[in-house]
């Protein structure tokens, strides 16, 4: 039976020197068997453990004798005096009880520390994951400046709050600590931050970072914490011109010259979009047919890359006003800004302004929105033009709809003819020039009739 080691005092461990040379010495310390301090050249110290484990074996030597043991096994059990003596000798009657039960506390240690380096490569904070999930979002987006704007209320209200937090940490409390700030004063800031940091965390989901339903969600989860965003903060129209001096601003508008104002004039007889007005090329317009078709995912059209082609029919007067447009070499837009491309939204926005300003140096009062008193801007000749159709026509309230490129899921809308729906939006436009330019008063009858 091995001679055991004289059990060493805590000021004994601490007083042994190496006796010199270049190797590390090992210096049995007692009260536990196989437990040793080794002394580097260095005078640094750690903790090891020397024992044997498992079942006896034999084996043959080249002189034929046998020779019976077990398995060694050397473990490192930390450095001294980081751990303490009666801590290393604690942490060697584990070792040793590990071993005896079938468990090597080496192994067990690499398994542990792959786990955790396994964690740690997953984890991914919630800054880390937008922006990978932006680099590929925003690829739908043709302009920098766009891709920037997209961005900005992640940036401005979440990433100071959750930014730095893990994505697999992130619960319902983080995400409302972000949106609960905004979501009476900035309703419509606050719902598009919340869609956009359930689909940073849904792609964090998808590529493996976190599990379990998405805090930002929705329906099942947000929908029962937060109010609706419709009765906090109803939507509110863009400031629309007045019917009554719908005749005399087009009279205005008639006597400005520029691009900015025929496209102005162009958007006011479809009631389109701006984006859509100063995007449009000329391959996507038929004189002959008179038709004007926006392809899905076009820029600025509004509509999806998984939509339908959305078709505007085109009055005589609005072909007349194409054909009337200067063209530009080598620009295909039919609306063109002075040093070629397209037109910028202020450019409209500009147009816009400078008829109600000169209305106002003229001594009137400018053109306002009749319930907010704000001056009217683009944008705001769409509810001008649905407003007409309820309340001055008996055009089909789902076909003007249809011209807004809302969409309509009625019956009724569903049932129509499209080549026929072509021709009676036709007709329906055509009404519409005529009011804006005074040509057509009292109530517009849409003929039950009339043939497509």
């Amino acid at each position: 039976m091995p001679r055991r080691a004289t059990e060493l005092t805590p000021a004994q461990i601490k007083g042994l020197k190496h006796p010199g040379g270049n190797r590390p010495v090992k210096v049995a310390v007692g009260g536990v068997s196989g437990l040793h301090v080794q002394i580097w050249p260095s005078g640094a110290k750690s903790w090891v453990l020397r024992t044997r484990y498992g079942d006896w074996t034999e084996t043959r030597l080249r002189d034929g004798t046998i020779q019976r043991g077990r398995k060694k096994r050397e473990i490192g059990l930390g450095p001294y005096p980081d751990v303490l003596p009666g801590e290393a000798r604690e942490k060697a009657r584990e070792a040793k009880a590990k071993l005896e039960a079938g468990i090597d506390p080496i192994a067990e240690r690499k398994a542990a520390q792959a786990a955790l380096l396994a964690i740690q490569a997953r984890h991914l904070t919630f800054a880390d994951a937008f922006e990978k999930w932006a680099a590929e979002k925003t690829k739908e987006f043709s302009t920098d400046r766009y891709r920037k704007q997209w961005r900005r209320a992640v940036e401005q209200y979440a990433l100071p709050k959750i930014g730095k937090l893990g994505v697999d940490d992130i619960i319902l409390d983080d995400v409302l600590r972000v949106l609960e700030p905004l979501w009476h004063e900035k309703t419509e800031t606050a719902t598009k931050l919340r869609a956009k940091i359930e689909g940073a965390l849904g792609w964090a989901t998808v590529k493996g970072y976190r599990s379990g339903d998405n805090p930002a969600a929705w329906r099942g989860n947000l929908k029962l914490v937060l109010a609706a965003p419709q009765k906090v903060s109803p939507t509110e129209n863009y400031p629309a011109l007045q019917l009554d001096h719908a005749a005399h601003w087009w009279q205005a508008l008639q006597e400005r010259e520029g691009m900015g104002a025929a496209a102005l004039a162009f958007q006011a007889m479809t009631a389109t979009r701006t984006g859509a007005t100063r995007l449009a090329t000329w391959d996507e317009i038929d004189l002959d047919k008179g038709l004007w078709t926006i392809q899905p995912g076009r820029q600025s059209s509004k509509i999806p890359r998984d939509g339908e082609a959305k078709t505007v029919p085109l009055t005589t007067a609005m072909i007349a006003h194409l054909k009337a447009l200067p063209s530009l070499e080598g620009c295909d837009y039919v609306f063109w800004a002075p040093k070629g491309g397209a037109l910028s939204d202020a450019t409209l926005a500009k147009a816009m302004r400078s008829i109600h300003e000169a209305d106002i140096d003229a001594g009137r009062k400018g053109y306002v929105d009749a319930r907010s008193g704000e001056a009217v801007v683009p944008h705001g000749l769409r509810s001008t033009f649905r407003t007409w159709v309820a309340e001055l026509t008996t055009f089909d309230g789902d076909m003007a709809e249809i011209a807004l490129f809302h969409k309509v899921g009625s019956k009724v809308a569903q049932a129509y003819n499209r080549a026929a729906m072509v021709e009676k939006r036709r007709r329906m436009m055509a009404a519409w020039g005529d009011f804006l330019a005074g040509t057509r008063a009292g109530k517009v009858v849409q003929l039950a009739g009339a043939a497509a």
